[in-house]
């Protein structure tokens, strides 16, 4: 796991790339803290850059970027869990080895394979590999998206890095975006492909970018997607499956060079890996946990009852007000791209780097696979509104219960409009006051990003699943895994999302897969056995701190709201009336604060 940053422009001197390339990775190396590298082609005008966080292969051996027959160079942020297979393989095919690391995998299977490599790996990963015979540059990003690659093909030559602030040396990319702000008070977060800066984009998951540096062609082409299939239409067969693809999925993320540990909130998806990482690794297992004073949100007692079944080495912390005061402005700096939550595992990344640990399992996209958010059952009854005539429900867009205000959102055709009704965080109206803009301008920038797919043809439900995985997964929960761990040197690997795991989920019958009395009880079914009844059988709290009530007190935000407009200090006392949830006073802090993001 590492951090990445590259330059190729033939208007800079060398020394210019060289500076740029450097300060881009200096201000990675959070992300990186173990070693850091350059690797210069003079006559192409090309510089890659690495910051190292060492998980495989500790020794210098290691070290990026890596080069590979003197041909290849690679700089890679991720991990390849299926590349002890992969190395086998090539070894048989005459590949010989001298690290090892998943990276010098990554270089033999594409000097063997070139681009076909891309969609046998089963992993975590964005990376460039620079062809030094072709003159090609290249990037990819994983099927899932778990690891962010932006890049900007401006100015006749190409820049890419793993973070937005990583461009600030590149100074013909300062131009911001006008527009995010508009982004981020509808969603809570900044949708792909949207970034805070107008030159700058993300790479589509699944995607290679090819760059001729001779020519200054480029070429976008997808090498791995998922879709819905019915192929695992049988009940118990589908349950034996998958608990074996499992388990398969937790032992190939568990592997590693360095200490792995477990996030343990006490909820379902958590519990199931803590329970199936234990059986792999017996009594040397780190659980890592969050527990506060206000008992409402404390999972304690169900930490505790797990804990007692589980051989693992137990760390659990009080979280206390006090602490989410102390370290607020450093969250807040550390975001990277503005984004309404992500704090809580800022906490939680903060607590396994101090437990030396590296990398952690997080139970991300089990909800989104299996069915555990509400939207799975409000999907369908918002997609019937849609098609009633808006004159008709418009009366909702002016009431102030925010889940009925938000109805507005029915006028966008498509998946973009349900997510809107369903998770949406202001209206345009209240965007168009904070932002002193007309509804009509925020409507236009709505409407015309992201483009999404159409889904009419997927089951409603597999259809609320895709929505799930593709937007709020992508853009909030992915993004905040990312970028909140790794502000701490620790890399958060995400078993439901392995490749092969994740075709299986797609491949399963609705009927048996949504089916049942709780949220995500085909998953339960599968596991409560061997759980505890109290951790399956019991409301879902997500992953939630008693932010309503911090914010509240925060003299931090106090003074910010303070010294901000007439506009601003409105939202602030919606939210202290009980009238605002505080997310969305999280993205008025945030648009009143940017010079810390």
């Amino acid at each position: 796991m590492c951090r990445i940053a590259g330059l190729i422009n033939a208007a800079l001197p060398e020394n210019v790339l060289k500076d740029t390339v450097q300060q881009m990775c200096d201000l990675q190396k959070h992300g990186g803290p173990d070693d850091s590298g350059l690797y210069t082609s003079v006559a192409d005008s090309l510089v890659l850059g690495n910051r190292r966080l060492a998980l495989l292969d500790l020794s210098a051996a290691g070290h990026q970027p890596m080069v590979y027959q003197n041909r290849y160079h690679i700089t890679y942020n991720g991990e390849l869990y299926n590349f002890i297979s992969l190395k086998e393989e090539l070894k048989n095919l005459g590949h010989s080895f001298h690290t090892h690391t998943d990276t010098e995998v990554i270089l033999a299977a594409f000097a063997q394979w070139n681009t076909l490599a891309f969609a046998r790996f089963n992993g975590m990963f964005a990376f460039a590999i620079w062809d030094d015979q072709q003159k090609e540059l290249l990037l990819v990003r994983d099927a899932a998206g778990m690891k962010p690659l932006y890049y900007s093909t401006a100015s006749g030559g190409l820049a890419f890095a793993s973070e937005i602030r990583a461009f600030k040396p590149v100074s013909y990319l300062q131009q911001p975006n006008s527009n995010w702000p508009v982004f981020l008070m509808a969603y809570g977060h900044i949708p792909e492909p949207v970034t805070t800066l107008k030159e700058v984009k993300p790479l589509h998951k699944g995607f290679f970018l090819k760059y001729e540096t001779r020519s200054g062609k480029q070429s976008l082409q997808s090498f791995a997607h998922y879709s819905y299939s019915l192929q695992q239409l049988d009940s118990a067969e589908t349950s034996s499956s998958l608990v074996k693809a499992f388990s398969e999925s937790v032992e190939r993320h568990l592997i590693a060079d360095a200490p792995v540990g477990v996030f343990l909130s006490g909820g379902l998806d958590s519990s199931i890996i803590a329970s199936v990482a234990a059986g792999i690794k017996k009594s040397d297992l780190n659980s890592l946990s969050l527990y506060f004073e206000e008992k409402q949100y404390s999972e304690k007692k169900y930490q505790d009852i797990l804990l007692e079944e589980l051989q693992v080495k137990p760390h659990q912390y009080l979280l206390k007000e006090s602490d989410f005061h102390e370290f607020f402005p450093e969250i807040m700096r550390d975001m990277d791209m503005p984004g309404c939550d992500g704090i809580n595992t800022w906490f939680i990344s903060k607590l396994a780097a101090q437990q030396g640990l590296k990398a952690v399992l997080s139970g991300i996209g089990a909800d989104e696979l299996f069915g555990g958010y509400p939207s799975f059952r409000r999907i369908e009854v918002a997609g019937m509104m849609q098609q009633v005539p808006y004159i008709l429900i418009s009366a909702g867009a002016r009431s102030r219960i925010k889940k009925f205000n938000r109805v507005s959102y029915l006028k966008m055709d498509g998946i973009k409009g349900i997510y809107l009704f369903l998770r949406g965080h202001f209206t345009p109206n209240d965007i168009a006051r904070r932002l002193d803009a007309t509804e009509k301008e925020i409507w236009s920038v709505l409407n015309e990003l992201p483009v999404l797919n159409e889904i009419n043809n997927v089951e409603i439900k597999n259809q609320a699943s895709w929505m799930e995985f593709n937007m709020y997964m992508q853009n909030q929960l992915l993004r905040d895994a990312d970028v909140m761990g790794m502000a701490h040197g620790v890399e958060i690997r995400i078993p439901f999302l392995d490749d092969s795991f994740v075709r299986l989920a797609l491949s399963i019958d609705p009927a048996i897969k949504y089916g049942g009395q709780l949220p995500k009880q085909f998953l339960i079914d599968c596991y409560k056995s061997s759980l505890p009844k109290s951790v399956w059988n019991r409301p879902k709290m997500g992953f939630s701190f008693p932010f309503q009530k911090w914010l509240s007190n925060s003299s931090y935000v106090k003074e910010m709201m303070h010294n901000s407009n007439a506009a601003t200090q409105y939202f602030y006392q919606r939210f202290m009336q009980g009238g605002l949830h505080w997310s969305q006073l999280m993205s008025i802090i945030l648009l009143s604060n940017v010079s810390e993001i």
